[in-house]
């Protein structure tokens, strides 16, 4: 099992990214897919995650109506499109696997059993 985000880099605020995060080794039935960010000393946030069984998807306060999550389960890919980014949006993003308890996702870290990497996005004012 594996996770690979990508995608990450810097923008002016106002500007756009789209996340990739490439998963290997399962199916995304059964399984959420979430997304979130850490500033270094902090603790992880969760941005949003995506339901693997019925696609719904859920927003952390910071992220709705900027962000967007979509997935494409028959090419194990989750994409996080970011709009009209924010100084306050600089962090390094993390994808991660939860398993489901019914077809609900959360975003509590705590939940999620694997993590990818990283991809930093930095936001200049």
């Amino acid at each position: 099992v594996q996770l690979v985000e990508s995608g990450g880099g810097s923008v002016p605020a106002g500007g756009s990214l789209r996340l990739t995060c490439t998963a290997s080794g399962f199916s995304f039935d059964g399984y959420g897919i979430g997304w979130f960010r850490q500033v270094s000393g902090n603790r992880r946030e969760g941005v949003s995650c995506i339901s693997g069984t019925d696609g719904i998807s859920y927003y952390g306060d910071s992220a709705k109506g900027r962000f967007t999550v979509s997935s494409d389960p028959a090419d194990h890919t989750v994409y996080l499109q970011m709009n009209n980014l924010k100084p306050e949006d600089t962090a390094v993003y993390y994808c991660a696997r939860m398993r489901l308890y019914g077809s609900r996702c959360y975003m509590y870290y705590y939940e999620y059993d694997t993590w990818g990497q990283g991809t930093q996005v930095t936001v200049s004012s």
